[in-house]
Order: structure tokens, then C-alpha cells, then sequence
């Protein structure tokens, strides 16, 4: 009976709303805002909105519930990714346009491993957009409309994904050292387009994955089956957009600021800030 109850709670939507039967009443809800509860029960890589039928897919956006706390330990958790990046030897025989490619693709998934490294958990809003029936019935003008388009938040599918990607490595109570040589496999990535040096960066990969296998195999009495599931974890970072993570976390104490830029003048010209 419990498992039947907790596999009806995961059905229902994400963000506990309820829904009227009036369609009406939903077109013209002027209630926008609702906190989040997630259900830890609900975190297993097969669960997902649409396969919850959930309505608010595709039409809702989330923010932070207390930005100015969240925000400001999410920028310590990407200064520390941008620290682990400098204190690599390695990174810096790299030339300088494999060194922007690496971190323009790979900070997005290094910071969410951050997130999990400090087990930094986070509480959310929801924010309803309004349907394109709902603008009409309201006469809203396309300035309005654009102002919609561009209002903050992040899409609640995709923290979805962050929030389970969390879950996942803490369930598995990663160490400090596994997180360092999971940090530099997904660092390490030679399957970006543009690579000058692919060789070097799959060689660099290679040895992280190597000594994480060793790592684990003697702190686990042989168990090499928890390498291939942590390796088997780095597939849920990569489903994280970085559009979504710097909406969602740095807009709103930077604005419109490209994350990209401000991580590249890091690592390069702002090195005794650090």
C-alpha cells in the first residue's frame, strides 16, 4: 500500500497546484506564484514531468525562493570551479583557444558537480506564464507579450534535471577525491568540435578515469561496479543547459552578464583576486 501511495504522489504534478476543472478559471488564474515541494521519492533517472502528464509542462517557470542567499553560494561554488581550473598544471599546456573551448563547455556540469560537492540543496518558486488564449482575453499588447518572453526564471524541466542529477550523487556519498577526478573527466573532454589538442585532452581524461577507477577499487575492497555507476552519473550533467543554471542562479545578482566572459576574464586576468 505505501508503494502504491508513493507512486500515485509521484503522478501528480511538481509544483503540488491544484487544477480547476474551469478552463476558464485556469486561462484567467491570476495567482502566479506557488513554492515547490519536491518529493525525494520522486528522483530516479526515469522520472519526468511529461511522464507524470503533468499540464504545467512547457508553460511554467521556476525561481530561486531566496535569491539573495542561493545566489551567493552559488558564486562561491563557481569561484571554486574556476579555482580547481587554475590549480591544473595541465589545463595551461593547453593552447589558449582549447582552454576557452573547455571551459566555455564544460563549466555548466562542473558547477552542478560543485552543487553536489557541497551539498547545496535549494528552494524554489514557480512562475506561471500565461497562455496566448489568456494574453488575448486580457487585450495584452506584444510589448507585454515580449516583456512575458524575457521575464526571469529558469524552465522547471530543466531544474528538474539538476535536482535529480543531485540527488543521485548524494545517494551515492561521493568523497572529496572522487569528486576531484570526476572534476577533471568532465574537464578533460575530447569529444568537443574544435580541439586542437584532442590527443593530449583524451590522454588527461584517461588518467583521471584511471586513477578514480584505482581510487575506488581500493577504498571499496575491489568493487568496480561503483566506478561504472558514478562514470554512468556524468550523463545527467551533461542534460543540464547552462542557459538554465546562469538564469536560475546568476541573473539576478548579474543581470544579463555572459557568464562565459566573466569565467574566461577569471581564469585569465583576474588571477590574484583568487
Amino acid at each position: 500500500m505505501a508503494t502504491q501511495a508513493s507512486h500515485e504522489k509521484c503522478g501528480k504534478c511538481q509544483c503540488e497546484t491544484s487544477h480547476p476543472q474551469s478552463i476558464l478559471y485556469r486561462i484567467l488564474n491570476k495567482e502566479e506564484q506557488d513554492e515547490i515541494r519536491w518529493h525525494p521519492q520522486c528522483y530516479h533517472p526515469g522520472y519526468s514531468i511529461s511522464s507524470a502528464g503533468c499540464p504545467c509542462e512547457g508553460n511554467q517557470k521556476v525561481v530561486l525562493r531566496t535569491p539573495e542567499v542561493t545566489c551567493l553560494r552559488a558564486s562561491e561554488v563557481l569561484l571554486k570551479t574556476v579555482t580547481f581550473i587554475r590549480n591544473l598544471p595541465s589545463f595551461y599546456r593547453l593552447p589558449q583557444e582549447d582552454q576557452a573551448l573547455l571551459v566555455e563547455k564544460c563549466w555548466a556540469p562542473l558547477f552542478v558537480l560543485g552543487l553536489a560537492q557541497e551539498c547545496m540543496d535549494f528552494e524554489l518558486k514557480v512562475i506561471s506564464v500565461p497562455s496566448l488564449l489568456k494574453k488575448i482575453l486580457l487585450n495584452q499588447s506584444l510589448t507585454d507579450t515580449e516583456k512575458g518572453e524575457n521575464s526571469p526564471g529558469a524552465s522547471l524541466a530543466e531544474v528538474q534535471k539538476m535536482k535529480n542529477s543531485l540527488e543521485m550523487f548524494w545517494n551515492l556519498d561521493i568523497c572529496a577525491k572522487e569528486y576531484a577526478y570526476l572534476k577533471g573527466i568532465i574537464l578533460f573532454n575530447p569529444e568537443l568540435p574544435g580541439l586542437r589538442f584532442r590527443h593530449y585532452v583524451q590522454t588527461l581524461q584517461l588518467e583521471a578515469q584511471h586513477t578514480l577507477m584505482e581510487f575506488s577499487s581500493m577504498m571499496y575492497n575491489q568493487n568496480v561496479g561503483r566506478f561504472a555507476w558514478i562514470l554512468g552519473l556524468l550523463a545527467s550533467l551533461k542534460a543540464v543547459t547552462a542557459e538554465s543554471i546562469a538564469e536560475l542562479f546568476f541573473r539576478p545578482i548579474l543581470g544579463e552578464v555572459n557568464i562565459n566572459e566573466l569565467l574566461l576574464e577569471t581564469v585569465y586576468f583576474k588571477q590574484d583576486l583568487l
